[in-house]
């Protein structure tokens, strides 16, 4: 007979992995992480799968779980109220592991996750500044939620008008998801898209092009027929990524357009 253990607080797992975070992190990959993604952020020098790890190892040994969407086989579920309160416990100082571990926290439990939630993401991804934060709380986070949660539609409208660039770009990303699959909501994305396709912004440029480059993998056609009117409107870093997985002979035709 299993016998439950004591719902730590949020506090105790915050303190609990970032204890982990410091024991594994390796100064010289601190050094270089921070130099590569231009960060003022403290770094431990863990990476992503490490940190997953450890979030993992301390939820389940502290009697939470390490499944997504919160299920614990073992007779405990780590409640949603516990999930954000660690969540935000985590992310409060400015280090990378640590607020990284926080959106791994999030991601693990999105299944828990309400509509209201979405705006600790929104904050979360204003914080951010950095693509290897933004794009993780986008895609299995905020992706999640949107779809999960149809009526969290409008603000991701409102997220595609935002003047921070990096909440345009989650908009954009967060319609990833279903889309991957060959399914989603391509004319939403297709708006987004093109109202940002003429925008400078490189993380933007390179949003737009991913999610293509994605979508081609099921839908080549759809791909090929958005882009072909827009070839000389999108940037050569939106059409490198576009093009990777279409035919050659699409390739051509939408490089031909571009040049026209």
């Amino acid at each position: 007979m299993s016998v439950k253990r004591a719902r730590p607080t949020a506090a105790e797992l915050a303190a609990a992995v970032d204890a982990r975070l410091r024991r594994a992190g390796v100064p010289e990959r601190a050094e270089g992480e921070k130099r590569y993604l231009k960060s003022d952020l403290t770094f431990y020098g863990v990476g992503r799968p490490g940190i997953r790890l450890i979030v993992g190892a301390v939820l389940q040994e502290r009697g939470g779980s390490t499944e997504h969407g919160g299920a614990s086989e073992s007779g405990y579920l780590l409640d949603r109220r516990r999930v954000l309160a660690a969540a935000r416990a985590l992310w409060a100082p400015p280090v990378h592991e640590r607020r990284s571990a926080a959106v791994d926290l999030l991601d693990r439990h999105t299944a828990l996750l309400r509509p209201a939630d979405l705006a600790l993401v929104e904050r979360f991804i204003r914080q951010s500044r950095t693509w290897a934060l933004v794009d993780w709380l986008a895609i299995p986070v905020a992706g999640a939620l949107v779809e999960r949660l149809p009526e969290l539609e409008s603000e991701l409208d409102r997220w595609a008008a935002d003047p921070d660039f990096w909440v345009r770009r989650s908009a954009l990303l967060a319609l990833l998801p279903p889309l991957r699959r060959g399914a989603g909501d391509f004319p939403r994305f297709s708006r987004y898209a093109d109202a940002m396709l003429d925008e400078r912004e490189f993380f933007i440029r390179k949003a737009i092009g991913w999610v293509l480059r994605e979508l081609a993998k099921k839908r080549p056609a759809l791909v090929v027929d958005w882009l072909l009117p827009r070839a000389r409107r999108a940037s050569g870093v939106t059409r490198r990524e576009a093009v990777k997985y279409l035919p050659a002979p699409d390739r051509a035709r939408i490089v031909r357009a571009s040049m026209k």
